[in-house]
């Protein structure tokens, strides 16, 4: 499986962006697709999971309510929905992937990773 992420940028505090994450090789039916965030110095948080096939979502507490995480099945697409962006949201984000819908949170058990994508809010 090859992740592309994409859709970083600077944006003001408050502001909204949308991340995404392009599959593709092999099938990700049956996968579990997260993004992770990480500042210089800091071990990869986790921000949201999803299921592809299904519906089943998680979210870290920082992000419950401002973030929402979607799939579109036709374009082989996981989107991250970031609102109400604050300063402390600044960091690369990343995308990954994984087999069981177990363990969202551990970015080791993730076993695809795509390249990071900045996201910069301005205070």
């Amino acid at each position: 499986v090859q992740l592309q992420a994409s859709g970083g940028g600077l944006v003001q505090s408050g502001g909204s962006l949308r991340l995404s994450c392009a599959a593709s090789g092999r099938t990700v039916d049956n996968y579990v697709v997260g993004w992770f965030r990480q500042v210089p110095g800091n071990e990869r948080e986790f921000v949201a999971a999803i299921t592809w096939a299904g519906s089943l979502t998680s979210y870290a507490d920082s992000v419950n309510g401002r973030f929402t995480i979607s799939r579109d099945n036709a374009k082989n697409t996981v989107n991250l929905h970031m609102d109400s962006l604050k300063s402390e949201d600044t960091a690369v984000y990343y995308c990954a992937a994984k087999p069981q819908w177990l363990r969202l949170t551990t970015p080791g058990e993730y076993d695809f990773w795509g390249q990071g994508t900045q996201v910069t809010v301005s205070s």
